[in-house]
């Protein structure tokens, strides 16, 4: 049963901009309004139970992000995809709400091996003591991680997310939402194969190599990694099916 405009505004929580916008991104990225049009910001308000000025910011947000278009004598569009911000945290979550994807993760993935190794072979070269320690730090909670004293998936993305920062290169920091997004669910994955979340030893290869200042060898120890990751998607396509049925 559709909820009421009252029970509709108490559920969009109590930033009603953020929630009004979290709630359509998701519907549209799902696929909600592939054999509708995208209501009105009058319908919108309505349906929600929030003001004007709470609908047209949700909606000039997600215009910002891709999914929308307002053209005149045409009014507010949804966009293909292709045409979606998929640098944008907002968006990478929202396709994370689709069923599991097998390509979708590749495709992270392929993302990966195009940026952390060379993020890792310029943080050899460029990192400060403060990145050096930054690393060192996210190594140190993997390990207290795999003891059970951390929690296994931040403590993996706080390492990959040093590496980024410790490259020097603004360029490369400005990927962590998306190594995030792409590590939280190649973590998801590999642990249906492995029962684990790292290599500790392999990520180890990485710290030293950038510790000692050796680009090649940080650049190959990272590739290592992601090219695991890609073999075990290469090799167990049928854990997406057992994906989408969690």
């Amino acid at each position: 049963m559709a909820l009421d405009p009252v029970e509709m505004r108490s559920s969009l929580g109590r930033n009603l901009t953020y929630g009004m916008l979290d709630h359509l991104g998701k519907q549209i990225v799902t696929g909600a309004f592939e054999d509708t049009p995208f209501p009105t910001e009058a319908e919108l308000s309505k349906q929600l139970g929030v003001s004007r000025s709470v609908t047209r910011e949700a909606v000039k947000m997600l215009t910002a992000k891709g999914l929308l278009s307002a053209r005149p004598r045409q009014g507010t569009l949804v966009q293909p995809a292709a045409s979606w911000n998929l640098f944008d945290a907002d968006v990478l979550r929202w396709l994370l709400d689709r069923k599991f994807s097998i390509e979708l993760l590749a495709q992270f993935n392929q993302l990966r091996s195009a940026i952390e190794p060379a993020a890792a072979a310029l943080a050899a070269q460029a990192a400060d003591a403060d990145g050096i320690a930054a690393i060192d730090a996210g190594y140190a909670r993997m390990v207290a991680a795999e003891a059970g004293e951390d929690d296994t998936l931040a403590a993996d993305i706080a390492f990959h997310l040093a590496i980024l920062r410790a490259s020097a290169n603004p360029f490369f920091a400005q990927f962590r939402d998306v190594v995030a997004t792409a590590l939280q669910t190649s973590i998801r994955f590999t642990n249906r194969i492995k029962g684990r979340t790292a290599d500790l030893e392999a990520h180890r290869a990485v710290k030293t190599a950038i510790e000692t200042h050796d680009s090649q060898a940080a650049h190959r120890a990272m590739a290592t990694i992601i090219g695991d990751v890609m073999t075990l998607i290469a090799d167990n396509p049928s854990l997406g099916a057992s994906a989408e049925a969690d």
